[in-house]
C-alpha cells in the first residue's frame, strides 16, 4: 500500500487531461450524492483522492469528512475546501480519533484494489465502529477476478467518447503502458474479489451486505457493495 500511496501522492498520468479528471470525479460525486440519506447526514469518503466535486456531496449532507492517506493530497484538499463549512479534511492516520457511531454513510470507492486482505479487514472494523447502527457502508469499484485490463480500457474509451476527450484518451493509454502505474500494477498487483468472497469479508467484519445494482463511477463491469452493521 505504501508504494500505491506514493504513486497517488506524486504527479501521474492516470487522468489523460483536465476534462477526464473533471468527468471522473463529477460522476463519482453524483453517484454518491444519491445515497446520502438526508440533509443532516454525516458522510465520510475514505480514500477520497482529489475529490474535485465533493461540494456536490456536501450540498446534500450536513457534514462531509474527506479522509486520505496521501499527505500531498490532504494538503491540496485542505486548500481547495477551506471555505466550505460542511467539509472537513482528515489524514487517514487520524481516523481513530473520530467518535464511535457518528457517521451515517461511509464510502470507500476505488480503494480496495490497493489494499492487502489484512488492511481491508482492519478498515472495515474501523468503519463498523464509526457507523451509526442504521448507517450504510458503500464499497465501490471492486474488481472481479475474471475482469481483464482490456475491460478497463473499453470503459475509459466509452467515457472519453461520450465526453469529448477520445483523442486524449488514446494518447494517454499509450503513455500509461510505460508509466509507474503499469509497473506497480504488474509488481504489486490489484486485489480482486468475486461477489461471494466480498460478502464474506463484509460479514466477517460485522456487516450484512449485498451487491448494488450498479457500480459507482463509469466502469460498470466492476462492482459496488452496500452493507449495514449487524
Amino acid at each position: 500500500m505504501s508504494d500505491w500511496i506514493s504513486f497517488w501522492d506524486t504527479p501521474h498520468s492516470i487522468y489523460v487531461n483536465a476534462r477526464h479528471r473533471d468527468v471522473h470525479y463529477r460522476g463519482i460525486a453524483e453517484d454518491v450524492r444519491a445515497y446520502v440519506p438526508g440533509p443532516d447526514a454525516a458522510v465520510m469518503d475514505y480514500g477520497c483522492g482529489e475529490a474535485l466535486h465533493a461540494d456536490l456531496v456536501a450540498g446534500a449532507a450536513g457534514r462531509l469528512l474527506l479522509v486520505e492517506a496521501a499527505a500531498g493530497v490532504v494538503k491540496s484538499l485542505g486548500t481547495r475546501f477551506a471555505g466550505e463549512p460542511k467539509i472537513e479534511v482528515l489524514p487517514a492516520d487520524r481516523l481513530d480519533d473520530q467518535p464511535d457511531h457518528a457517521i451515517d454513510l461511509i464510502v470507500m470507492h476505488s480503494v480496495v484494489q490497493y489494499l492487502s486482505a489484512d488492511a481491508l479487514a482492519a478498515a472495515l472494523v474501523r468503519f463498523r465502529r464509526l457507523l451509526r447502527p442504521n448507517g450504510l457502508l458503500i464499497v465501490g469499484d471492486i474488481i472481479p477476478p475474471d475482469l481483464s485490463a482490456w475491460a478497463d480500457v473499453r470503459a475509459l474509451l466509452r467515457l472519453a467518447s461520450a465526453n469529448g476527450f477520445l483523442g486524449a484518451a488514446l494518447i494517454g493509454l499509450a503513455r500509461t503502458v510505460a508509466s509507474d502505474y503499469a509497473r506497480l500494477r504488474t509488481t504489486l498487483g490489484l486485489a480482486r474479489y468475486d461477489e461471494p468472497t466480498m460478502l464474506a469479508v463484509l460479514a466477517a467484519a460485522g456487516f450484512s451486505g449485498r451487491r448494488g445494482a450498479a457500480n459507482i463511477g463509469h466502469n460498470r463491469q466492476r462492482m459496488t457493495f452496500l452493507a449495514r452493521p449487524r
